[in-house]
């Protein structure tokens, strides 16, 4: 008699919800599928777009968790579980973790504004958030730079996007600001000659926008010239080092003076 009241029980408990069970598994499956298509078609619609693969794998994933939340509180009120406080508790639980997390929250909001937005991309030479390096990749809380004496910075997407951002990459084309000094007893003209002739000597020097050269300071101990080349960006260093040195030999090849500091000493004998 137990075991048949046993039985009838469990026949009574399977009428009541097993059916339910059933249709929430089913929910749960058919809720998987789906979520697993709108990944798919999000990373797909963002790709054909060409939006970066970071941006595109997060947003994916994003929408797949999402889908499977929803579809898990509609398969546990399926078989009458009560799911309003459920949700109140993962709120709860959410809004703990989001003030926890809120720097990282940033981070992210930050990265995701960088990779939409592309103020630089890897390989630029940036400076910002008090750093300055080449891009060697781009994560969604962090960014990767490298020094050019070769040391990896790990810059937060937040410090760095709320930060003036100076891009020395961007453009195919840079000026170089460079100063020579010559004696006040030198003729102006000659310099300004010499300086042009070393600048149209090196084939680096683009002729448009063409090079300026002027007298910018009557300073004390000197006439500065403002010599202003314009370049291709990635020969920015090497024309700017050899322009030193080749404006160095051809003053002194050409009797330009060059000031430098000096200071006379006087020393007296006081006899006593």
């Amino acid at each position: 008699m137990e075991f048949q009241g046993l039985l009838l029980t469990l026949q009574e408990w399977l009428a009541a919800f097993g059916l339910k069970v059933v249709a929430a598994l089913l929910i749960l499956l058919i809720g998987i599928r789906v979520a697993k298509f709108f990944r798919k078609l999000v990373e797909k619609i963002m790709n054909r777009g060409k939006i970066d693969s970071t941006l595109v794998s997060f947003a994916g994933n994003a929408v797949y968790i999402s889908i499977i939340a929803l579809v898990t509180v509609v398969a546990l009120g399926q078989v009458g579980i009560e799911t309003a406080s459920f949700i109140a508790l993962v709120g709860s639980a959410g809004i703990a973790v989001g003030l926890a997390l809120q720097g990282s929250l940033s981070n992210l909001a930050a990265g995701v504004m960088l990779i939409i937005f592309r103020p630089f991309k890897v390989g630029d030479y940036i400076e910002g958030a008090g750093v300055a390096g080449s891009v060697k990749e781009i994560e969604i809380f962090t960014t990767i730079l490298m020094s050019p004496d070769n040391k990896k910075i790990i810059v937060p997407n937040g410090k760095l996007f709320g930060d003036n951002i100076i891009n020395y990459s961007s453009e195919p084309e840079r000026r170089i600001d460079l100063v020579f000094g010559v004696g006040y007893g030198d003729n102006l003209q000659k310099v300004k000659q010499i300086i042009g002739d070393v600048l149209s000597q090196d084939e680096r020097i683009l002729s448009d926008p063409a090079p300026s050269i002027g007298v910018l300071e009557l300073a004390d101990n000197s006439v500065n010239f403002a010599v202003r080349p314009w370049v291709k960006t990635a020969d920015y260093w090497p024309v700017f080092f050899a322009l030193q040195e080749k404006m160095k030999e051809r003053f002194d090849a050409e009797g330009i003076n060059i000031p430098f500091p000096q200071r006379d000493v006087h020393i007296y004998n006081h006899s006593s």
